[in-house]
């Protein structure tokens, strides 16, 4: 495989990238890529060259670029309804409401939009909880977190962040939360009060490297939060929907929240639409006016939801991120000790950390893009592997080479 000789002008990328420059917040320090078109794992910029995608839109894109099935949910939809706020009822909220509950084994959706508002929608409910159902007096509610952690990026969630660019000029803060060392449950279990009203948690951590807590972890924060009446939190924007070789990186250990986070991959990677998952007796605290989004649910998202909840019933993305995920992983490990320092993860998920000799994560990330592999770079010397569950072991192999080159360069 290699990729497309360039179509138009070299101009056309730096032009569209300054335009970017001129014009768009400075949030983000994207790679010199412009995609204009999209199939499958593979992304073609705006001179024709094709890259394979090895992040999938930090998991939004689990079930492949121009999916044909979603693609053609949206189409339908398109042309009947998009969008008529939650001031009424529209006839693809309940299906999917119904069809994703059943899918977590809980009782009601709470549909919205991005991932951050699924998660500040959980703290809200588990909040609201703790007054109606624990009885926590008011303004006394903590929720316990782990160091390390991503949840988005609103004042309420960086405020319990550990990343200091997240946080730095952006107080005061949001009180309320206790911040403990992600994978110790001894931690946890000191952290809770008789105030405490959810303990939230990845079930593996993303933006920190693809970090997998111990197997006892996730086990012993579910009979502490049963024993002391409080709610386990799962945030599985990034871990769910098959990314892990399982519906939920939870069923990993067996583990069933009281409340799941989900977003990303759910909107089919062609919308936003996120939900907090959870029990009446949980979800069943929120009153009329209390909370809502005027796009949370729209029928667009909820027709395309409902197909990715049927593609995920059948299970078969489940069984190609188990299977192709042993491919990657036995493939980066053999890396070890030639530029690549450790592997981690689980699935079509791989947190890759390199050798600094060799460069940085982003130095590694550029000359990879040069080969025609898309990955990114956190925390300064990890690469994330993610790529769409469609992808073949044969492209595994070609970005794995690529990967090998790029490294070997790198020592030359």
């Amino acid at each position: 495989m290699t990729m497309a000789e360039t179509v138009a002008p070299p101009s056309s990328t730096a032009a569209a990238i300054a335009l970017d420059d001129a014009y768009a917040a400075h949030n983000y320090a994207p790679l010199p890529v412009v995609a204009a078109s999209a199939r499958g794992a593979w992304i073609t910029d705006v001179e024709g060259r094709r890259y394979l995608d090895c992040l999938a839109a930090y998991s939004a894109v689990n079930f492949g670029h121009h999916n044909e099935e979603i693609i053609a949910t949206a189409h339908r939809q398109l042309d009947a309804v998009t969008l008529v706020s939650r001031a009424f009822h529209s006839d693809r909220l309940g299906p999917f409401c119904a069809a994703l509950a059943q899918l977590c084994g809980k009782d009601m959706v709470l549909p919205m939009n991005s991932g951050a508002e699924a998660v500040e929608s959980g703290i809200k409910v588990a909040r609201k909880w703790g007054a109606d159902v624990k009885s926590v007096p008011a303004g006394m509610a903590n929720i316990i977190v782990a160091d390390k952690n991503f949840h988005g990026r609103t004042i309420s969630i960086v405020s319990f962040s550990s990343d200091e660019s997240a946080r730095g000029g952006f107080g005061p803060f949001t009180p309320g939360f206790r911040s403990v060392p992600f994978g110790d449950s001894d931690a946890v279990a000191a952290a809770i009060d008789e105030h405490t009203v959810a303990v939230l948690v990845e079930p593996i951590q993303g933006e920190a490297g693809i970090i997998v807590p111990p197997d006892d972890y996730l086990p012993r924060l579910r009979a502490l939060c049963t024993e002391n009446n409080v709610l386990l939190i799962a945030d599985e924007i990034q871990s769910g929907l098959a990314r892990t070789g399982q519906t939920f990186a939870c069923d990993h250990w067996g583990v069933v929240p009281d409340i799941y986070l989900l977003g990303k991959a759910l909107g089919g990677g062609v919308v936003p639409l996120s939900a907090v998952v959870a029990d009446r007796s949980v979800l069943g605290v929120l009153n009329p006016g209390e909370h809502g989004s005027t796009f949370g649910g729209n029928p667009l998202a909820a027709a395309i939801g409902t197909t990715v909840v049927e593609i995920l019933q059948r299970g078969e993305f489940q069984s190609r991120s188990a299977e192709l995920g042993l491919h990657l992983h036995a493939r980066l490990r053999a890396l070890i000790g030639h530029g690549v320092l450790a592997v981690r993860g689980m699935g079509l998920w791989a947190g890759v950390d390199v050798d600094t000799r060799l460069g940085t994560g982003k130095q590694l990330s550029l000359a990879l893009a040069k080969r025609g592999v898309l990955v990114k770079d956190t925390h300064g010397s990890t690469l994330r592997f993610a790529p769409p569950l469609v992808i073949t072991a044969e492209e595994i192999d070609w970005a794995i080479e690529q990967f090998a080159s790029a490294l070997d360069e790198a020592g030359r």
